[in-house]
């Protein structure tokens, strides 16, 4: 064999085991890599499941928050149609004793039987003050004689004996009248009870 040949040889054999080493190597390799892929892929589900879990609880967040702003508006827009309901009550309390001014001076003007312009005058100017007050939404409680004793609208200022059975525990006189306003008690009616 000539050196040449020798030479081609040895580098035959060089490449062959290059190539059985790289084999060997290569198994080693493959065996590990699937070992990292198997942890890769228990990772990622794992990351995939805490990123599931996040997202459901943002999810509960998300819809506690809107429920917590639903029953806020609603709320607010309760509050602020019971403002707007009541808003001049403060002012009718105290416009409530000018007609009970007036309605005493009628009283009074027909028990001393005095009919005069001046008692028209003053029943037109009640009628259109009362008129105002009733648009805004005031009610009074009339009828009450008669009627069982209510503490939710009537006010007990004293008891007397009842003039018949039929009037025990119910009123039997008012000596002062009551209003509401939107359902709400504005001044209750004070009244005298029989027992």
């Amino acid at each position: 064999m000539t050196d040449k040949e020798k030479d081609e040889k040895d580098l035959d054999l060089d490449q062959t085991e290059t190539v059985e080493n790289p084999k060997n190597e290569g198994d080693v390799n493959n065996e590990a890599d699937l070992d990292v892929a198997k942890d890769a892929d228990s990772d990622e589900k794992a990351a995939e499941d805490n990123l599931s879990k996040e997202n459901q609880d943002l999810k509960d967040k998300y819809v506690r928050l809107y429920s917590e702003f639903e029953n806020f508006r609603r709320r607010t827009a309760r509050e602020r149609l019971d403002l707007v309901n009541t808003a001049s009550q403060e002012l009718i309390r105290e416009i409530l004793p000018v007609l009970d001014d007036f309605e005493r001076s009628f009283k009074a003007q027909a028990d001393s039987g005095e009919e005069d312009q001046k008692q028209e005058g003053s029943k037109l100017i009640y009628n259109k003050l009362l008129k105002v007050l009733t648009s805004k939404g005031l009610e009074p409680m009339n009828d009450l004689i008669g009627e069982k004793f209510d503490a939710e609208y009537h006010e007990a200022i004293t008891q007397i004996p009842a003039p018949s059975e039929d009037l025990k525990g119910k009123i039997v006189d008012v000596v002062e009248k009551g209003y509401t306003m939107a359902g709400k008690v504005v001044r209750f009616a004070k009244v005298v009870i029989g027992k």
